[in-house]
């Protein structure tokens, strides 16, 4: 994505105003010092001249603020429409793609230099708790800790932030830390996406039943159970009669090795930065924080969330995962049929697989494409039109538009056309969002349904390269599956809304100070997502 940098007005002219008043202020002071010995001659003011340019400079930035305030006043209004009509009309407007513009500006695109140094630094710090974790090992869990989990000694960077469309600030991240198996114990994952049984939120979901290793000296399944029955005891659940790895388990033995790690290294730490660690419980994996450190001098002073993220490669860079991603999180505990158990449930990570179809997209994409900043834009609107509403109801919000769920979105709209034409240039970022957030809205009224963009026969294997047989026959997966169909029409109502108000919020939340921020008439106000418009 290319790098370009655009000046701050909003900055720039308030600043030439104040240098130039303190010239003038300076020159006054110095010319009454100065006067006394050397008195100008008649009909000569030597002051006149610099005090004629700051005074025609302070015009000149009134001007501007008088002439945006005049043109976004006069911008033409959101039409109240529905359907496929609601679309039609936003970009046709050429002072609407400035407002777009000028939001992405000030308000979404991340600068490269703050997000470069941000990555480097969690970079470093991540890299010295794993090396920590897996010099530890797990002391007192095991006897000999011959068949206890422990760190790889790598960890795996994903997420927007390394895919090149993060928004804002750099403040949040996600890592992938791989564990290490005991050589004794293999693993036998299972889809669950053929389990009709099943909650639709659940079929997105794996099971790891443990097996023994291909072994040429013929040992006996009785003796295989009998070596790994510690490691079974500690990590492992009953599951319809076979011992299967419990994500749970994992989760609990990862944030207290976490900890110990970090009483390692907090000490050589302290000089650069100060760290601590949030244990998420059953629900969310471990934060670590990282927070600027008094001493420290650097141009990016930015406290920082880590997600560290348990993980268990399965092959190929895929991994499993504990928790699964919400909505399932919040249901570790709960009692599932067909004898399965809740604890025993991992979710599936293919960043690595999305990172390569993003790379196969951009080398066929045309010179100047705009699909991610139409991503980068798409998660502003979604940001938007959260604006107003109670904390549940963002919550609800925010997971049925969760930022996989964009991107997904995003992927299958370029896979449709096979790679990012002309059509996706830089100067149709308005017809490329519309279409964008018009195939959401579809998802969402289930006239199209969004699935995973790499699990199962329909996935993009092709473009990603191997993948694990588990996941190669895995069912397809309905990414909007597990929110029922009231909770999806009144998305689809409230995403309508947002776009159909989109000029009067990009004024309202977005731009320089000078550009006009008047709220939307209430005319146009229509009946938000749960009841929640300001």
């Amino acid at each position: 994505m290319s790098v370009h940098y655009t000046l701050n007005l909003r900055v720039f002219w308030p600043l030439v105003t104040g240098l130039c008043t303190a010239l003038v202020c300076l020159y006054h002071v110095l010319w009454g010092s100065w006067g006394a010995r050397a008195e100008p001659p008649d009909g000569v003011d030597g002051g006149f001249p610099l005090l004629k340019v700051a005074v025609l400079l302070l015009l000149s930035y009134v001007l501007l603020r008088c002439r945006h305030a005049v043109r976004q006043r006069f911008l033409p209004g959101s039409p109240r429409l529905g359907g496929h009509a609601a679309f039609s009309r936003h970009f046709r407007e050429p002072g609407l793609s400035i407002l777009l513009e000028s939001y992405y500006e000030h308000e979404v695109r991340l600068s490269p230099h703050v997000l470069g140094h941000s990555k480097a630094h969690v970079s470093r710090i991540v890299g010295e708790l794993v090396r920590a974790g897996r010099s530890r090992g797990s002391p007192g869990l095991i006897p000999g800790g011959a068949l206890a989990l422990a760190f790889r000694g790598d960890f795996i960077q994903v997420g927007s932030a390394y895919e090149q469309h993060k928004i804002r600030r750099p403040d949040s991240f996600d890592v992938l830390v791989p564990l290490r198996l005991p050589p004794l114990v293999a693993l036998d994952p299972r889809s669950l996406g053929e389990e009709l049984a099943l909650a639709p939120a659940f079929r997105g979901c794996f099971v790891c039943a443990l097996k023994a290793p291909p072994s040429p000296s013929g040992a006996s399944g009785a003796h295989w159970l009998r070596d790994c029955k510690p490691f079974a005891d500690g990590f492992c659940v009953d599951v319809r009669g076979r011992r299967h790895l419990s994500a749970a388990l994992v989760l609990r033995w990862f944030q207290s090795h976490l900890q110990r790690s970090l009483a390692t290294v907090r000490y050589s730490l302290e000089g650069r930065c100060r760290v601590t660690l949030t244990p998420g419980g059953l629900e969310q994996p471990p934060t670590l924080h990282i927070l600027p450190c008094r001493t420290d001098y650097g141009c990016c002073r930015l406290s920082m969330a880590v997600r560290l993220i348990p993980a268990v490669h399965l092959g190929d860079g895929v991994f499993l995962v504990a928790p699964p991603p919400p909505p399932l999180s919040s249901g570790l505990l709960l009692e599932l049929p067909g004898g399965l158990r809740s604890e025993a449930l991992w979710g599936v990570n293919t960043a690595r697989q999305e990172q390569k179809l993003l790379s196969w997209l951009q080398e066929r994409a045309a010179p100047g494409a705009c699909y991610l900043k139409c991503l980068q834009l798409l998660k502003a609107l979604r940001d938007l039109g959260a604006r107003g509403l109670d904390s549940a109801a963002a919550t609800q919000w925010g997971r049925i538009l969760s930022s996989y769920v964009l991107k997904t979105a995003l992927l299958a709209v370029l896979l449709r056309k096979g790679a990012p034409g002309q059509s996706w240039d830089e100067e149709h970022l308005g017809k490329c969002l519309e279409e964008l957030v018009q195939f959401l809205r579809d998802c969402l009224l289930r006239r199209h349904t969004l699935f995973h963009c790499v699990l199962g026969p329909g996935g993009a294997a092709a473009e990603v390269g191997p993948l694990p047989k588990v996941l190669r026959e895995a069912a397809p997966v309905d990414l909007l599956a597990a929110f029922d169909g009231h909770a999806r029409e009144l998305a689809a109502a409230r995403l309508l809304s947002t776009w159909q108000r989109l000029p009067q919020l990009l004024r309202a939340y977005g731009g320089p100070r000078y550009l006009a921020r008047c709220p939307p008439p209430r005319s146009q106000r229509t009946q938000g997502f749960l009841e929640g418009e300001p």
